[in-house]
This record gives structure tokens, C-alpha cells and sequence, in this order.
């Protein structure tokens, strides 16, 4: 059995790290044994940061009060209901306009004041970050960058407590998520082959979409 050199969590059968501490022996590549210290370092910061401890805490309860039974919009009103987080902000993809209107309306009837910021806010010219023309997804045309660090910007501004992500790029959440005041989650991951549902790509890999375990990404094999 391979030894520790980086965590690899997948590739465990045992869990034993969801379980009673001393019921399951971990395998040898487990980080549990080798990175004992760095634990507790863990550990620490959530008994000893309040901010880090009430987080934790309340989103362990939401798990337990919605599990199998709420969406994930509700688990995210419920959520923030638990930390006190009475003005939201939605940071949103231009192309989703629609789906972040529904989702302000189900949070405005929920009782919550709702800031809402479309990726393209700003208008910065994605040449002048140093994008060519050819790189542009519509070469010859203008093109705005989606400037998540403007949506971060606008929330923080408007006080937002919690921040929720719809459908913002690979990349753009990432900036997002590094610039975001208030704490981030997501409701709507991108993906704009799938309708949203990046899952999918992973549940047809043997199928559909096997090419992405073949290293084939951009063929157009069809499975038979």
C-alpha cells in the first residue's frame, strides 16, 4: 500500500475518519496519522476563533435540519438565518439574469434584503487587461471583462452578510470567493453544456463523456 505523500482521500475505503476515533484503522496513506499536528492546529482555530466556531457550528445544523429533506436554496436561507445574516448579496453571471431574479424573489419572501451584481458591472474593456482580439469568445467585437472583484467590491459596499454565487466562470468565482467580505456560497455552479449540472460530466464518464478519463477533451467520439 502506497505510504503518505499527499492527501489522496478518494482512493480510501475505510473513512475512518467518519468514524469514532480508534474504531477504524486508516490506510497508510491517510493524513490522519502523519499530520497529526497540523489537526490540532485545526482544531484550534475552531475552538479558539469565534468567528471560525459559530460558521462551523451553524452549518453543521443546517446540515442536520435540511438533510434529505430542504433544497439548497432553502438550506442557504436557513443558513443564514442561523448566523444572523439578514442582507444577502447575489453575485451572478450576466447570462443568468433570470434564474438570479427567481432566486431574489424567494429570498425577498423570505424576509431578507437582497443586493444583486451582474459580472459584467463596470464595463472594463478586456483588452485592456491584455486580452488579443482572437482570444475574445467574439473576436472583433467589444467585450466587457466579468470583473468579479467589482461584484465583491459592490456587496462589501452595500454591507452584505452572506454572499451567494449563481453561475459565475471557472476563474471568476475563484476571484470572487478571494475578494468576498462576507462569507460565499454557491447556488448555482456553471456549466453551460450540462444546463448547470457539472455533476453530469462525472456521472457519464463511463459513458457519454469517457473521453475526459482518456484524455480526449476535445474529441467528438460519440459512445456506442
Amino acid at each position: 500500500m502506497a505510504e503518505y505523500t499527499g492527501p489522496t482521500c478518494v482512493l480510501c475505503g475505510v473513512k475512518a475518519c467518519a468514524a469514532e476515533p480508534e474504531t477504524k484503522r486508516p490506510p497508510s496513506f491517510c493524513p490522519m496519522p502523519v499530520e497529526g499536528d497540523l489537526f490540532q492546529e485545526v482544531q484550534r482555530a475552531y475552538l479558539e476563533r469565534e468567528d471560525l466556531r459559530r460558521l462551523a457550528v451553524e452549518s453543521a445544523r443546517t446540515e442536520a435540519a435540511g438533510y434529505c429533506r430542504s433544497t439548497r436554496v432553502e438550506e442557504i436561507m436557513d443558513f443564514a438565518r442561523r448566523i444572523g445574516a439578514h442582507r444577502l448579496g447575489i453575485a451572478h453571471c450576466v447570462g443568468l439574469m433570470q434564474e438570479a431574479k427567481v432566486a431574489r424573489d424567494i429570498f425577498l419572501a423570505g424576509g431578507f434584503e437582497v443586493y444583486t451584481v451582474c459580472c459584467k458591472a463596470g464595463s472594463i474593456d478586456k483588452e485592456k487587461i491584455g486580452l488579443k482580439d482572437e482570444e475574445k469568445v467574439h473576436p472583433g467585437q467589444y467585450e466587457a471583462i466579468c470583473s468579479p472583484v467589482g461584484q465583491a467590491a459592490l456587496l462589501a459596499k452595500a454591507g452584505t452578510q452572506l454572499n451567494i454565487v449563481i453561475g459565475l466562470c471557472v476563474g471568476h468565482d475563484s476571484l470572487f470567493f478571494m475578494h468576498s467580505k462576507a462569507p460565499a456560497t454557491v447556488l448555482v455552479a456553471k456549466d453551460r453544456v450540462l444546463g448547470h449540472n457539472p455533476v453530469a460530466a462525472l456521472y457519464t464518464s463511463h459513458t457519454y463523456y469517457r473521453r475526459l478519463k482518456e484524455g480526449k477533451e476535445g474529441s467528438d467520439e460519440v459512445p456506442s
